[in-house]
């Protein structure tokens, strides 16, 4: 029984080994030892321990495990084709009506195609050839262009309390970002071309190389657009909204040139802003200005009126004309006193007949009707100076001077506001402040070649590697 299962496991191990493909002696040694371990019976002193003094011990022990048809438990090796025939499938029907499989051919070497050389010229063509007509016009052809640079800024004054307005302490502070686009508008305008166009002759400057460098320079026959949009190439405004500072780097073919246009633009900005200014300024002071005028007008009516009533009357001052009147009205009073007081005394010591009671008497007379007369003055039907009585003098003299006192108040009132509109115009006020003068170039730095020549190759080169890709895309999905 146990030779039986020893068999059974021998013919399995082939076709393990089969599988596998282990077709080595040591492979086909250790199945000779598996069918041999079929055997309860150990294996000999002889046989597990060779003498390692006998060199050739070795190869004898080998022999005597190798398997043996005389050996018990031997069991014929089943040969190759056979276990590959036991583990392989077999076939289903719809494999045998397709037949035989058919072997892909291993992949020729890599030729190039008719595409490879497309886009192998089209690099050539797109990119190579464009760089080396870039360079050839811009280290050949363009010319040589100077810059001149200004940088100024837009001020104004600013009074940083009442103490420093009454001591005329001021400090200055930047203008607004909206005065700094405003001007940098005006420089970029059509009118300030046109205006330095006239003085300067800008087609004559910039059309000076025209046409030997037909892109750096510019067409003398072109319209005033086509100037403008050659100025803005020209004309380059840097602007530092932080600090308000305004850099312009005007560029021409002749240094003195590029100095003059820089300067010219530095005048026509200054009187822009002064301008701007100077509307501001007559802006917040015109109400103002329009309210003194009529106070002044009032006050010199009033003391007209006055001047007026002076005359007509004879008296300057009809308040102190009056306290005149008063003063001898009472005087006249107190002479009248006296007088009777000396009648009272000569009647006790003279008889009535008395020439001196005669004279005293009408001394007294004469006294009360002055009395009455100067009381008269004042009342109705009174005159004065003028003709007229006091009442009607004093009141309109009080009106006209109530009316000459309002117009008096009125004028200050209206001249205290002038100035402070004056003064608040004053702090808005702008004015252009230049830190860097036009200054004049005595080397060309533009064209900047290799920036431009850099730039070129790197977009050409960009444009034909995204159009390379955009068409092996294409004609993946095809």
């Amino acid at each position: 029984m146990d030779t039986a299962k020893g068999g059974k496991r021998d013919a399995k191990a082939p076709a393990f080994r089969a599988v596998k493909g282990d077709t080595s002696p040591e492979a086909e040694l250790h199945d000779a030892d598996s069918g041999a371990g079929s055997d309860p019976s150990p294996p000999s002193e002889a046989q597990a321990a060779p003498s390692s003094a006998d060199p050739g011990s070795r190869s004898a022990a080998t022999q005597a495990l190798a398997p043996s048809p005389s050996r018990p438990g031997y069991t014929a090796r089943k040969s190759r084709p056979d276990a590959l025939k036991r583990i392989a499938p077999k076939p289903t029907a719809a494999a045998a009506e397709a037949g035989p499989a058919k072997i892909q051919p291993v992949a020729g070497p890599a030729t190039i195609k008719k595409r490879h050389r497309g886009i192998m010229w089209s690099f050539v063509a797109l990119v190579i050839l464009p760089i080396v007509v870039a360079a050839a016009y811009l280290w050949m052809v363009a010319k040589d262009q100077y810059a001149s640079t200004v940088a100024f800024s837009i001020r104004k004054e600013e009074l940083s309390s009442s103490l420093d307005l009454l001591g005329g302490i001021t400090k200055l502070s930047g203008g607004g970002s909206s005065d700094t686009d405003v001007l940098y508008d005006f420089i970029r305008s059509q009118g300030l071309v046109a205006e330095i166009d006239r003085e300067l002759d800008l087609g004559r400057i910039y059309g000076a190389e025209w046409p030997e460098d037909p892109i750096f320079s510019y067409d003398p026959s072109g319209t005033i657009e086509d100037l403008l949009r050659h100025w803005k190439r020209k004309v380059q405004i840097t602007y530092d909204t932080g600090t308000g500072l305004m850099t312009l780097r005007v560029l021409a073919f002749d240094p003195v040139d590029a100095t003059a246009i820089a300067t010219k633009i530095l005048e026509e900005s200054t009187r822009m802003i002064n301008a701007l200014s100077a509307d501001a300024r007559e802006d917040a002071t015109s109400y103002a200005r329009l309210e003194l005028e009529h106070a002044v007008e009032r006050l010199k009516q009033a003391r007209s009126d006055l001047t007026a009533f002076r005359l007509r009357s004879q008296i300057v001052d009809p308040q102190a004309d009056l306290q005149g009147q008063m003063g001898v009205l009472n005087n006249l009073q107190a002479q009248l006193a006296d007088s009777l007081v000396e009648l009272d005394l000569l009647r006790t010591s003279a008889r009535d007949d008395d020439p001196r009671i005669q004279k005293a008497t009408r001394r007294i007379e004469v006294i009360e009707n002055r009395i009455v007369a100067e009381r008269e003055k004042f009342g109705i039907g009174g005159q004065g100076p003028g003709g007229e009585d006091y009442a009607t003098l004093v009141a309109e003299f009080e009106r006209l001077t109530v009316d000459r006192e309002f117009a008096e108040e009125t004028y200050r009132a209206a001249l205290v506001s002038y100035d402070a509109a004056l003064a608040e115009a004053k702090r808005k006020s702008l004015y252009l402040a230049a830190h860097i003068q036009p200054t004049m170039a005595e080397r060309s730095d533009f064209p900047r070649r290799w920036t431009l020549q850099a730039l070129t190759s790197f977009f050409l080169l960009m444009a034909w590697a995204i159009g390379v890709l955009i068409y092996y895309s294409i004609r993946d999905r095809r």
